[in-house]
């Protein structure tokens, strides 16, 4: 097999909010994934679970090695509202190509304290640098969103 052309930068190849989500055997199992608006029935304060799913590629040189990550979600104000972390190294499979990069996949369930309507991001970090951000906006069903 010919040599892969290395890839050096670790890089967060997706960042999902959803209803629910899972890693078994290295697939990614999504369960009303990838929504940007949460209406909420019940008055605001809440407290509301939802999932997060993360893919991060690790090119061939960052492999057998440790890494941290770290997934925070944060109103539009600043606050931070949740977060989930820790380490991760992928290593070689046997008969992997040079230069081949891998992927690690990791998946959350996070019950959140929603205070008020707005917009939230999900932020992913490796190694202490933010990598990837995505957002969803929170509405109370049948009050009127507030001003942009």
């Amino acid at each position: 097999m010919e040599q892969m052309e290395l890839e050096e930068r670790l890089d967060v190849e997706w960042l999902i909010v959803a209803d629910g989500a899972q890693v078994s055997n290295g697939k990614l199992y999504v369960l009303g994934g990838g929504w940007d608006v949460l209406t909420l029935p019940a008055p605001l304060p809440v407290q509301h679970k939802l999932a997060i799913a993360c893919a991060i590629k690790v090119p061939w040189t960052e492999t057998n090695s440790g890494h941290q990550f770290r997934i925070r979600i944060e109103h539009e104000d600043g606050q931070l509202l949740g977060e989930v972390g820790g380490a991760f190294e992928v290593g070689r499979a046997p008969g992997l190509v040079r230069g081949q990069p891998q992927r690690a996949q990791l998946a959350f369930d996070v019950g959140l304290p929603l205070e008020k309507q707005g917009m939230y991001s999900v932020v992913a970090s490796v190694d202490g640098e933010d990598i990837k951000r995505t957002w969803f906006r929170v509405v109370q069903a049948g009050v009127p969103a507030l001003p942009a």
